[in-house]
């Protein structure tokens, strides 16, 4: 039996270009910590192996702490280190790769080809290659088959299932023909969970940290286990903070704030939220500021967006020989061909609210 931590797209040193300079170096101190977070989860459950797939670095412009911490942290962790650079981090001369003195246990893939490192007193092969340029059309698994030799065979790959084009393209059927026992990717965010093309188990664990919403959600490492029974896994958190999208319905609510309040999960302090009202509201715009000023010591970050429309009975009024009518007829046909167009509806609300600060008299 193997126990394999298997982790990919740390994106160390991101640029967190949306936050204040302050709040950006803390997030990437707060990166590094994951190197540390990944050595003790590498000790706690006796693993045998590490595989990093790749974009461990955002770039190639890296903090000299960064490199510090991370070859601290690969050289506290137990058992042989193997890692992929991918299309963010790629092999060349002047990288971090090769400027840097790994600890032993470390083995980094330098080589655009596919290398083999066989692990006799584990009785397995861990195969793998590098990027060497951001971006790579070629399938680095067509044509390859590992040795029916009784040992386990290992691959860690950067690279894109049924992708096509410029970040390793890999097949389904290539990696059933591989005969592999896993095949440990990077290049997705988001877990995969351990699938199985023929033989062959394979994963994404996604990044460990979400950088953004498009990276929502629990976030972390795969911990798995193979033997001749097949392969157990599990997602384990390593982030610290998490970014969440979440929809209020404010139709038929009077009060915004409590129809947040009624759905907001109790600890979200160390997260960062996006909060887009949905639903039918009358005919007055949210005051998004003085929502976001209540509820933001809440959130280690928040946004706050106003998707709602204008609810239906007002429309009705569009039949009244006054400003209000003229206004709504006139809206009306816009807003039916494209119901969808957010700014017609803020326009709706705000032409509204200044016809009933105005006049509204039948001419």
């Amino acid at each position: 039996m193997l126990t394999i931590i298997h982790g990919a797209d740390f994106h160390l040193d991101s640029p967190f270009a949306g936050l204040t300079p302050q709040r950006a170096a803390q997030r990437r101190g707060e990166q590094r910590e994951l190197l540390s977070a990944l050595a003790e989860l590498s000790r706690e459950r006796q693993a045998d192996l590490v595989l990093l797939s790749g974009d461990l670095l955002d770039s190639h412009q890296t903090y000299r702490e960064t490199a510090q911490a991370l070859s601290q942290a690969l050289g506290q962790i137990p058992c042989p280190v193997f890692l992929a650079p991918g299309n963010h981090d790629y092999y060349h001369i002047n990288s971090l790769y090769a400027a840097l003195d790994w600890p032993e246990n470390v083995h980094i893939f330098t080589s655009g080809d596919l290398e083999a490192v066989e692990l006799p007193q584990l009785g397995c092969v861990v195969h793998g290659r590098a990027f060497q340029a951001p971006r790579e059309d070629a399938s680095p698994l067509s044509g390859f088959s590992a040795p029916q030799d009784g040992k386990v065979h290992l691959m860690v790959l950067h690279g894109q299932v049924d992708g096509a084009g410029d970040y390793a393209p890999i097949s389904r059927e290539d990696i059933a023909a591989s005969g592999l026992h896993y095949l440990a990717l990077g290049h997705v965010h988001q877990c995969s969970g351990v699938q199985r093309e023929g033989n062959t188990f394979w994963a994404y664990p996604g990044c460990p940290e979400g950088r953004g919403f498009d990276e929502t959600g629990e976030k972390g490492v795969l911990c798995l286990t193979l033997d001749e029974n097949g392969c157990q896994w599990e997602l384990v958190p390593l982030s610290r903070r998490r970014y969440e999208e979440l929809a209020v319905d404010l139709t038929d609510r009077e009060s915004p704030l409590e129809a947040v309040r009624a759905v907001l999960p109790p600890d979200t302090d160390n997260d960062v939220y996006r909060i887009t009202f949905t639903g039918e509201r009358g005919e007055f715009p949210l005051d998004l500021t003085a929502l976001e000023t209540v509820l933001a010591p809440r959130f280690y970050g928040l946004t706050l967006r106003d998707r709602t429309r204008v609810r239906r009975e007002v429309w009705a009024r569009r039949e009244e020989d006054s400003l209000t009518g003229l206004f709504l007829r006139s809206m009306a046909a816009r807003c039916q061909a494209d119901p969808e167009d957010e700014t017609l509806q803020l326009a709706v609300r705000f032409g509204l609210a200044a016809l009933e600060r105005g006049e509204d008299v039948a001419p």
